[in-house]
């Protein structure tokens, strides 16, 4: 049941960006070992003019991509580590940007605190 929160800075072209939103939920999928259906995204787009970073000047090339992750529960390490790393390629390789300008966040585990169709998750 993973759910990706994807949020891509900056203004790619429409046909650049045309299907990421199910190109990142297959490549997740992947790295998630994920049944059909079962990994979910959610795509958000913000203008470059959105975003600022201290003491840096603005750029497509450098605007960053940010992977809020919800799973039923986080893996421990080392599995959380190659599934981070694999998860950073997979986007990084979907929207076009480098590796280090996507950074990804995992929520606390959904179990016992998120419920779908009024179904908690246990």
């Amino acid at each position: 049941m993973p759910i990706l929160d994807v949020t891509v800075i900056g203004d790619p072209p429409a046909q650049a960006r045309s299907g990421w939103a199910g190109r990142i939920a297959e490549a997740a999928g992947a790295v998630f070992q994920s049944d059909p259906g079962n990994t979910w995204v959610v795509l958000h787009e913000h203008p470059s003019e959105d975003y600022a970073e201290n003491a840096a000047s603005p750029g497509e090339r450098y605007a960053p991509v940010f992977v809020r992750v919800l799973k039923k529960n986080v893996p421990l390490e080392p599995e959380l580590k190659m599934e981070i790393e694999a998860l950073t390629r997979a986007v990084a390789e979907v929207c076009g940007r480098d590796p280090a300008r996507v950074h990804v966040i995992y929520e606390p585990p959904a179990a016992g605190r998120v419920a779908f169709g009024g179904r908690l998750v246990e």
